[in-house]
């Protein structure tokens, strides 16, 4: 009871920071989205913790999370990401010996989907800022045919999502989440792979897909045809014709600026942890968490400056530009 309630206020809260933290989140497909079955959501995964973020409140599935095993090593950690129903996948590179652990994980996700819940796996087995579908890795078929096999009156279906950036590190920018039509799982388990490339078919047709050969070309090239690159259909037009369908007006990196400087401190804490960010997939991640962590309590630190200091007016002004640069920085069309 305690942890549902947990988990619905969290996603509350992560949302409207979402909506505060883009310019606009497009849902495509929702109607595509099973009631009353067992899903296992096939996602692609190009931008770490924000993915799985989007995915858990913008339906209305309250899903688990396969994520990677060593994020759970320290045990504060491992309770919180429980909490929040993340389950581990441990991998080759953790260890030959711990890949039997899977199966305890496995056996979660049984329960799971019998009682009709949903599991997300980001089965291109890690992420990458690139813009295409990479193969997918068999977990996922594994999970469906393993419930089956344990529970045969269970009828699972995957259901394909495709996740596409404007601008996978910048704040302000757009979202589009796609999704497909369920494949359901009528197949005997001895043609796993079949399934496999067919839900990696889908996934294709979904999402951005700019070839590997002349990749950097082709997406400068549509950068600088003002092309919305979250839009497969932009994208394939641009690829086919060489020039914008519907070309986006070019957004001005000021009010950026703007929003930045009436947020230093939180600004000053992304630039003490930038450094230490190797990957930068986790870019928008460490980001969009100083915001979500931080923000509520800034502003009640200029509200406090307002009402309780003698410098009132310029906590007050303060608070306001802050609010004025978020919103015109979230609407940089307004």
């Amino acid at each position: 009871m305690i942890k549902n309630l947990f988990n619905g206020v969290l996603r509350v809260l992560v949302k409207i920071a979402l909506h505060g933290y883009f310019h606009k989140i497009h849902i495509l497909g929702k109607e595509n989205i099973p009631k009353g079955k067992p899903v296992i959501l096939v996602a692609n995964h190009q931008n770490a913790l924000i993915d799985p973020l989007l995915l858990a409140t913008h339906t209305r599935l309250r899903p688990y999370f396969l994520t990677r095993a060593s994020v759970f090593k320290n045990p504060i950690a491992a309770k919180l990401l429980d909490f929040i129903r993340m389950l581990p996948v441990y991998r080759v590179r953790d260890g030959f010996s711990t890949i039997q652990q899977n199966q305890n994980t496995f056996e979660k996700t049984f329960e799971v989907l019998k009682n009709k819940g949903t599991v997300i796996i980001f089965a291109e087995g890690g992420h990458s800022l690139v813009r295409n579908v990479r193969p997918l890795s068999k977990g996922f078929t594994r999970m469906a045919f393993g419930l089956i096999e344990k529970y045969p009156e269970v009828q699972p279906v995957i259901l394909p999502v495709a996740i596409d950036y404007s601008a996978h590190k910048r704040s302000g920018s757009q979202v589009r989440i796609t999704f497909g039509v369920p494949v359901p799982v009528d197949m005997p388990p001895a043609q796993s792979g079949k399934l496999t490339k067919r839900v990696e078919k889908e996934l294709k047709e979904l999402a951005v897909n700019i070839p590997d050969e002349g990749y950097e070309a082709n997406l400068q090239s549509m950068l600088d045809h003002q092309v919305d690159v979250s839009s497969k259909s932009e994208v394939d037009y641009f690829l086919a014709h060489g020039k914008a369908k519907n070309p986006i007006p070019e957004i001005s990196g000021l009010r950026n600026k703007v929003m930045k400087l009436f947020h230093l401190p939180l600004f000053g804490l992304w630039l003490l942890k930038k450094p230490g960010v190797k990957d930068e997939v986790f870019t928008a991640t460490w980001k969009f968490l100083i915001g979500f962590c931080f923000a509520i309590p800034y502003y009640f630190f200029l509200l406090w400056l307002t009402m309780e200091t003698s410098v009132g007016t310029w906590g007050l002004a303060l608070l306001l530009m802050a609010w004025i640069a978020l919103w015109r920085n979230k609407n940089p069309e307004e």
